[in-house]
């Protein structure tokens, strides 16, 4: 199991910034009710345990010595730096079943898409499901090779069985499907001369009568 070393804070509020200056991310660990634990974490050590484990695999953040084991439950980042600015870790009990995300891991290509000229969509890219810490995933495999034919979808239900996990999301829900590609219906405009203009438009709408008086005239 990966491990991340924190340590506790007692800077809040505006002045964590003086922390993240110095390569530190401010962080909660919260959960069972335990008391929330204020701890603050290397940026480049939490980003290398985030690319290795994901949102949906357990790992342990030790404070003290101690070890406890936790899901990255919350990330929040600057959109301009595209830095951490804050992390919830939530602690489980690893004898409990929790309930989490877990990303869809895409792999093949869809037959359909090349024998027909079809449109690949891609409608999840996450899992709800439910297992024992030990025994969640840190991804859901969706083989795009079974979609060979043109309006075939891939659900939740056609996905293997992971032993000791349940899925959440309802089991007709669309992961993936190829559909065909529209025609573009093209707009003619008439060429300029074909165009009645507004004395020609006014005459068509004259009862006969009228119309004849109007072409004397």
């Amino acid at each position: 199991m990966l491990q991340l070393q924190t340590q506790k804070r007692d800077i809040f509020g505006k002045k964590t910034n003086m922390l993240r200056a110095q390569g530190l991310v401010p962080a909660e660990i919260y959960g069972h009710g335990k008391e929330n634990l204020h701890v603050s974490v290397l940026a480049k050590d939490f980003d290398k345990v985030l690319k290795e484990a994901g949102e949906s695999t357990i790992i342990e953040v030790v404070l003290d010595g101690e070890k406890h084991p936790v899901l990255i439950y919350d990330i929040q980042r600057d959109p301009l730096k595209d830095t951490y600015t804050h992390v919830d870790f939530y602690a489980v009990r690893m004898d409990e079943k929790v309930r989490t995300e877990v990303p869809i891991k895409f792999t093949g290509e869809a037959p359909a898409v090349k024998a027909y000229a079809g449109i690949l969509v891609k409608a999840l890219d996450e899992i709800e499901l439910e297992a024992l810490p030990a025994d969640l995933p840190a991804s859901i495999v969706v083989d795009l090779s079974d979609l060979a034919e043109l309006n075939q979808t891939i659900y939740v239900k056609d996905i293997p069985l992971i032993e000791r996990v349940r899925f959440i999301t309802d089991l007709e829900t669309p992961v993936a499907s190829v559909t065909e590609q529209k025609e573009e219906v093209v707009e003619v405009t008439p060429p300029a001369s074909e165009v009645p203009t507004e004395g020609e438009e006014k005459a068509e709408e004259l009862p006969a009568e009228e119309k004849q008086a109007s072409e004397k005239e």
